[in-house]
Parts: structure tokens; C-alpha cells; sequence
């Protein structure tokens, strides 16, 4: 896509644009924000690097490309880390200054923006770009900041110190380029925890030349020391123009698509094995579950929403309807929905679905995570989802810049939202598909490979949002033959991982479904969980123990699974079996929520009924049912 890149000078801004121009984007114009006061070399701005600006205008000739600039007017008043339109905020200026270059070339469609860890800077560049119909092009997020800077240092970007502003930097770096203070940088992150790409604020850098650039280059004629208080200084530039000898470069690398301890999990022993042919839900009948609802503590579980309105436009706005009036009798909203299982009879319908359930979320800067699949149900879609009482302050991960790191979201739902109790956060997580980031193309590689990218795409997004440990995963294939090779790379993933105890990779559930978005053959979804310090209190923990099932009652299932999150303040459990009665005992008298997965049509249940082909468990093993109960302390 044609882009316009946003630049401050430093050395983030324009690798960025090195790596869209290697992923193979069309660098259009450069855009820039500098101080009102032109006289201003640095202003107290949260957003924007403002050392150097007055050097800015040279850049336009070095990429032989306009420049677009625009004055900061408004102040960092909303210092919220999610952004959303305040008046004489700084970054209206941002969406000023891109609204211009868009309506002078319409044909721009990214971006590029130089985040490396800071979801304040990301955050505000993906409101203004999603405002403007524009894609955040950020090839940096979440690298390893090491592997980074020598990446930088290596690729021929002419990139000197600017700004000194942490503990071991000071006047006499000014002016170095990164190769030369790059092993100092190594020793003050080991020592002192300085972020080696600066990230913390501790340095800035100018650009002097980079690849790119076509037939000119920066060239330092003089330069000044300015100290600011608190150890702060800064260098005063006077640059020239000179001619560059020649003009070729070598595009840049992506990072490998897996992590090295992932690859090995791409060599399942049953790669070979033949693909069966689609599997047939012999014993299913068209059956319309009734809506269930199950009220808890700290929650609302509403399932299996439907509708018989003609269209798919229709039954998605009415079930939208209909939840929205169940959620005012107990005076929540769609803001208080943490996450969304959207079930299709068929995916082809899933762009017109969609393109309604965004405008229920429209106005939601944290939209709910979601799973969307295709597999036997009577109507056109049916909708469960779980809704958080007390969802304030709401936090989550709703990135939607193109990166290496992980798929970005391109519809109305977050990557993950936070449910924050006293001793546990619990972090729902949507169903991740094999995209290729850089892309978000679908992989082309073979199921092995697809099942750990999607895993490692999971993975990432537990990590990033803080609540790392698997409390229950959910595999949904589309094709029977895919079960033994998913088992492998959960497995080889479960054993790299220390966090996942014996009962956490026991309580994998895998199941085959008709299709998944984009064709993809695998997805994987679930909870991640986050134990929180608490002051021991044995009498307040016996008084409160959650009600507990008896083990004879659990023993009746064929197989089964526990999960056990801050001493039992919320578990999960998965239960197998092929004997409807079993699920029956088990339900009867319950209060807690579960998710029956079923190949086998069921008289009504207080659950949560998700029809699929067939469903396994670990070991590869398949049932009829599966039960997956979640349990909270009352």
C-alpha cells in the first residue's frame, strides 16, 4: 500500500519506514509535527520528539518525497492509555496534520509509525488512523530491543545522539553515532536497566542517512551542548545537504515467523498421515437451544442468542437487540462484555454479519474478544458471550497496527479484556488464526506450521497483556486428520513453557468444526490467568472455600481435567464422556456456567451449547460431549 510516514527525525521513525518499503509498501510523503514556538527545541509533550525539528525540512529532499507539518497547538490532556477525541489535545493536531496529507493524496492507505514498547504512542496513531480510514504500519512493536539496535546498527542507518537524558549518558555522547555507543548502551541496560533502544526515554537520536535515502544526506556543519535541568542535554544542530555517491540498498529481513523454540514443533509425526474427508454430524438435528442465563458474583453469562428474522443483517441486529435489553435488567451494556462466541451455519455469511455487530461496538474503544466459527445450527448465528460486573477500570489489548509481532485486529474486537478480581486476573483471549502479520495473509504452510503460529500468536497475546499462565485452550480444527498434529505442537509448546502445569495441558479440548475465518484449518482460543499476592487469613479462606464438587461425581466422566486458579477462587474443569446421563447427573442442581461441546443433539440445558463435529481430548481420544465448566468462589 501507498504510505505516509511519520517522522521526528530519530531513528525509530525512519527504520520503520525501511522496513514498510522491505515488506514491500510505497513511501508517499512524510508528515511531521513540530512546537508552536519554532524557537522551542524541546516542549513537555508525552507524544512527540521535538529536539532536531528545525532540521526536518532537509528530509523532504533526502527522499526526494513532500513533507507535510503541522504546529502543536493542543496539550497531552488526555493521558489516558486508550485515546479517544478530546478538544486541544495534541493529537487532534496529529489528525489535522494526516487529514491534509490524505486529502491531497487519497491514494495513501498506511501509516508508518515508529512504536517500539509504548502503547500511548500506538494507541493515539491507530485513533486518529482508524478516524481516517488508514492502516497503522508499526514494524517495530514488541521487537526484542537488542536484536533491534543491531539491526539498526547494522543496516547502514546514519543515526547520532541528539538527546541524553538517564543515568551513564551524558554530554559527551552527544553526537555519537549508535555503532559507537551501542556497547555502552549493553552495559547501562545490564546495570541499570536502561532500555537499549531508549525507550524509556533515556535517549533520542537524529538521522543523518539511511539506505533509503536517494541522492542526498545529512551532513553536521557545527553543533551546540544545550543543558537542560536534571541531567538532561541536548545537541543544537547546523546541517547541510551533500550529495550521496550511490543510491542501491538491500531490503530489509522480517523477523522469523516463529519463535526458535516453536520450530521444532512444526515436525509432528503424523505430518504425513493421509487427510480424511470432512467429517459428518450423523447424530445432529436441527435444534435451537434456549437462551440461558447464569448470574454470578462478578458475572453475567447470557448463551445461545438467536433469532428467526430473515436476513443474517436482521438476526444480527435483533440478537444485538435482544442482548442489549438483557444487559439493562441488570444494568450493564455492551461495555461490560468481556468476551463473544459468534457461531455461523455458514462462514460466507461472516462479512455480513460482521459489518452489523460493528455498529453495536462502534463507540467501544475496548470491544469484547471474540471467537467466530462456522458449524451446525439451526439458524443463521447464534451469540453467547460473559459480561463483567464490575468491568472499570477496563483494561485489554485492541492493537490494530500491522506488525511483525502478532495479527492485527481488523474487525470491532479486542485481542483480550481483563476481568481484575482481588486474587486472580483472568484474561479472555480471541480465537487466533495462522495470519501472517507483516501481511495478514493466511499461511500457506502446512498444518503443523499453521497450529504453532497460531499458538505462538496466543501466546504473545498473554504475554503482552500481563496474564501469561493457559487456564483452558480450546483447539478448533477442521479436519479430523489435524487432532494428532495439534496434540504434538500443544504438547512440545506445553513442555517449553514452565508455566503450564500438568492439569492446564490436560484440560486442552480440541474440536472439529465446518470452517474457521478465512479458511484458516486451525484456531486456538481460550483464558489465560494472572495469580495475585494476597496476606494469608486461614479462617477467611476456609469461611469463603468455593463450594466443591465430589470427586466420585467427577470420576464418572471418562476423562477429566482441573484447573485450580488462587487457591480455588476460580477454576475451570473439562469433562469428557459419551454418555448423555453422566452430563445430566453433573448439571443437575449446578449453578456454575459451562460450555457444552456436543456431536450429539441435547434436550434443553442450562448451558451454553456449541454443536460440533467431533470433540477430543488430550490424548486424542474422542467423545461425544464435553463439558467445560467454569466455577468462581462464592
Amino acid at each position: 500500500m501507498k504510505f505516509v510516514a511519520l517522522i521526528s527525525g530519530g531513528k525509530d521513525s525512519f527504520f520503520n519506514i525501511y522496513h514498510s518499503i522491505s515488506q514491500g509498501h510505497e513511501l508517499v510523503a512524510i508528515a511531521n509535527l513540530y512546537p508552536q514556538d519554532e524557537s522551542d527545541d524541546e516542549i513537555d509533550s508525552f507524544m512527540f520528539q521535538t529536539v532536531g525539528h528545525d532540521i526536518i525540512d532537509y528530509y523532504s529532499q533526502c527522499l526526494e518525497v513532500p513533507l507535510f507539518r503541522q504546529k502543536i497547538i493542543g496539550k497531552s490532556s488526555n493521558q489516558n492509555l486508550e485515546y479517544e477525541y478530546t478538544k486541544d489535545d495534541e493529537i487532534e493536531d496529529l489528525y489535522k496534520l494526516l487529514s491534509t496529507v490524505k486529502d491531497q493524496h487519497p491514494e495513501i492507505k498506511g501509516v508508518s509509525c515508529g512504536a517500539i514498547l509504548s502503547h500511548y504512542q500506538r494507541t493515539r496513531v491507530e485513533n486518529v488512523c482508524d478516524r481516517l480510514g488508514l492502516t497503522s504500519l508499526a514494524y517495530l512493536w514488541q521487537r526484542n530491543q537488542n536484536d533491534l539496535m543491531l539491526e539498526m546498527c547494522e543496516s547502514g542507518l546514519d543515526a547520532r545522539l541528539i538527546k541524553v537524558a538517564a543515568i551513564g549518558l551524558n554530554a559527551k555522547h552527544l553526537g555519537k553515532p549508535l555503532q559507537e555507543v551501542y556497547p555502552h548502551l549493553l552495559k547501562l541496560n545490564e546495570i541499570y536497566d536502561v532500555h537499549i533502544c531508549g525507550e524509556g526515554g533515556e535517549f533520542e537520536t537524529i538521522v543523518l542517512d539511511a539506505p533509503f535515502f536517494k541522492h542526498k544526506k545529512l551532513e553536521i556543519v557545527d553543533q551546540k551542548v544545550v543543558t537542560h535541568p536534571g541531567d538532561v542535554f541536548y545537541l543544537k544542530l547546523n546541517v547541510q545537504l551533500v550529495d550521496k555517491q550511490k543510491f542501491e540498498f538491500a531490503l530489509l529481513q522480517a523477523p522469523p515467523l516463529l519463535e526458535h523454540e516453536l520450530v521444532n514443533a512444526t515436525k509432528s509425526g503424523h505430518l504425513h498421515e493421509d487427510v480424511a474427508p470432512p467429517s459428518l454430524a450423523s447424530s445432529y438435528k436441527s435444534y435451537t437451544p434456549p437462551i440461558s442465563l447464569v448470574v454470578t458474583p462478578t458475572k453475567l453469562f447470557v448463551s445461545n442468542i438467536t433469532s428467526q428474522v430473515g436476513t443474517v443483517e436482521g438476526q444480527t441486529e435483533n440478537i444485538f437487540k435482544h442482548l442489549q435489553s438483557i444487559l439493562s435488567e441488570y444494568n450493564l451494556t455492551l461495555n461490560d462484555v468481556q468476551h463473544i462466541n459468534v457461531l455461523l451455519s455458514d462462514m460466507t455469511l461472516f462479512a455480513r454479519m460482521n459489518k452489523i455487530y460493528a455498529t453495536f461496538f462502534e463507540d467501544i474503544y475496548l470491544p469484547p474478544s471474540r471467537i467466530c466459527l462456522e458449524t451446525e445450527i439451526s439458524t443463521t448465528i447464534q451469540v453467547s458471550c460473559v459480561v463483567l460486573k464490575n468491568i472499570h477500570p477496563k483494561s485489554g489489548i485492541h492493537i490494530r497496527s500491522r506488525s511483525y509481532w502478532a495479527p492485527q485486529n481488523i474487525g470491532p474486537y479486542s485481542q483480550s479484556i481483563i476481568d481484575s478480581q482481588d486474587t486472580y486476573k483472568l484474561a479472555s483471549l480471541s480465537g487466533q488464526i495462522p495470519l501472517i502479520p507483516a501481511t495478514m495473509n493466511i499461511s500457506e504452510n502446512n498444518i503443523a506450521f499453521n497450529a504453532a503460529l497460531s499458538l505462538q500468536h496466543l501466546d504473545r497475546v498473554e504475554e503482552l497483556v500481563g496474564v501469561p499462565n493457559p487456564a483452558t485452550i480450546t483447539c478448533f480444527v477442521t479436519n479430523a486428520a489435524f487432532v494428532p498434529i495439534v496434540i504434538d505442537c500443544w504438547n512440545y509448546y506445553a513442555d517449553t513453557r514452565e508455566k503450564i502445569e500438568d492439569s492446564v495441558r490436560n484440560s486442552l479440548v480440541i474440536a472439529e468444526v465446518r470452517a474457521l475465518p478465512r479458511s484458516a484449518d486451525v484456531e486456538w482460543g481460550g483464558y489465560s490467568f494472572k495469580e495475585l499476592p494476597t496476606y494469608d487469613n486461614d479462617d477467611e479462606e476456609e469461611k469463603d472455600s468455593p463450594s466443591t464438587f465430589d470427586e466420585s461425581q467427577l470420576r464418572t466422566f471418562d476423562f477429566y481435567s482441573v484447573s485450580s486458579i488462587a487457591n480455588g477462587s476460580c477454576r475451570f474443569m473439562s469433562l469428557f464422556t459419551s454418555d448423555f446421563t453422566v452430563v445430566q447427573g453433573f448439571l443437575k442442581g449446578q449453578s456454575a456456567f459451562a460450555t457444552l461441546l456436543t456431536s450429539e443433539t441435547v434436550p434443553d440445558l442450562k448451558v451454553e451449547y456449541f454443536p460440533v463435529h467431533k470433540v477430543y481430548n488430550v490424548n486424542g481420544e474422542e467423545y461425544k460431549y464435553c463439558l467445560i465448566v467454569k466455577q468462581e468462589r462464592i
